[in-house]
């Protein structure tokens, strides 16, 4: 007769079974739990600085807008490589007794950077973006989120038969107006940063910045404003609580020539950003952006308006030397009439380090 002593009977082996998968069930809700609600280590984190936001507004975007930035400048000989997707969507019905505005489009630029740390102190950067406007695909959700929250705003209303539309009218005559599915450059910019202060415990780090945008877009459709403008601003950023940065823009503006016939005026942008440490990899960014138009006069909210606008997004560091980085713009109800209706944009920048 066989011995049964050192055998497991094949309950006993079920039991086992079901013991050992509960126990590992248990240790991976354990882990879940973990990275879900504890937060993890900081290890020499740094962030990764403001959304490069700017005016997206289709007609005010012409003259410069100088994109969001930190204040702290690239390692000498440190190349940054960055290619920028930004879709937006516009709608604007604006009749006034001077003039009128129809538009219902979206934009697609998509901008390659190249920025380059000169000096410990000085950093230069050149910007080339291309444009491309049709009539897009983020109506369908736009009417959807308008419909479930404040009901259908009044040009979307207006214009809900029409695919595409772009005109600017003055006195009965068509001052400005642009193909469907029209590709070009838009203007470039050059840009150059100097830190004036470092961070530290008490006070903030301060840069410099001026930046001049060249004349390369195409002026017929309205891609480029075909004049020169120059740009000067100050970028201030400051760690708090190990976890926490904010950071903050502000910028003049003097542009050149005419758009449309229609006369420039100096404007003024300001953002601020809180940008929160989840780990070294990885951050979350909240921002309001403020932009005063370059019009004047004109007898439409479209154009004589200027521009709030607030951004959520993430950085995320995909491998040491590549970052990503995704962030949503809405417009808000401090001026009314004037903002591009939602833009969403992705970057992707690849550090190369001497």
């Amino acid at each position: 007769m066989r011995s049964l002593q050192g055998s497991t009977s094949p309950i006993d082996r079920t039991s086992q079974g079901i013991k050992g998968h509960a126990i590992f069930n248990r240790v991976l809700l354990a882990g879940l739990l973990s990275f879900v609600c504890v937060q993890p280590t900081l290890i020499r984190a740094e962030g990764f600085g403001p959304f490069p936001v700017r005016n997206f507004q289709p007609i005010q975007q012409l003259v410069l807008s100088m994109p969001g930035d930190r204040a702290a400048v690239l390692k000498k000989g440190v190349l940054d490589v960055r290619v920028e997707l930004a879709e937006t969507a516009s709608i604007f019905r604006d009749q006034g007794p001077q003039a009128s505005v129809t538009m219902k489009f979206e934009t697609l630029r998509s901008g390659v950077f190249l920025r380059y740390g000169a000096t410990e102190r000085w950093e230069l950067s050149v910007e080339v973006p291309v444009l491309y406007r049709y009539s897009g695909f983020m109506d369908g959700p736009i009417r959807a989120v308008e419909r479930a929250t404040t009901g259908l705003s009044p040009a979307r209303n207006a214009l809900g038969k029409l695919g595409y539309a772009f005109d600017i009218s003055r006195g009965g005559r068509t001052v400005a107006s642009g193909r469907e599915g029209a590709v070009g450059l838009g203007d470039s910019t050059v840009m150059s940063k100097y830190q004036v202060l470092p961070e530290t415990a008490s006070m903030p780090a301060v840069s410099i910045r001026t930046v001049l945008k060249l004349p390369t877009g195409d002026e017929g459709q309205f891609f480029g404003s075909g004049s020169p403008d120059v740009g000067f601003g100050l970028a201030a950023e400051k760690g708090f609580g190990g976890r926490w940065i904010v950071y903050g823009n502000l910028n003049g503006v003097a542009p050149t020539g005419r758009i449309a016939g229609m006369s420039l005026q100096p404007t003024v942008s300001g953002l601020v950003a809180v940008e929160y440490l989840w780990s070294e990899n990885l951050s979350f960014t909240t921002q309001f952006d403020y932009y005063s138009s370059p019009f004047h006069g004109t007898g439409t909210r479209s154009l004589d308006q200027g521009v709030t606008e607030s951004a959520v997004g993430f950085s995320y560091r995909l491998t040491q030397h590549l970052l990503w980085q995704g962030y949503g713009i809405e417009n808000l109800d401090f001026i009314t009439g004037s903002a591009a209706d939602f833009t969403l944009s992705t970057l992707l920048t690849y550090r190369l380090e001497a």
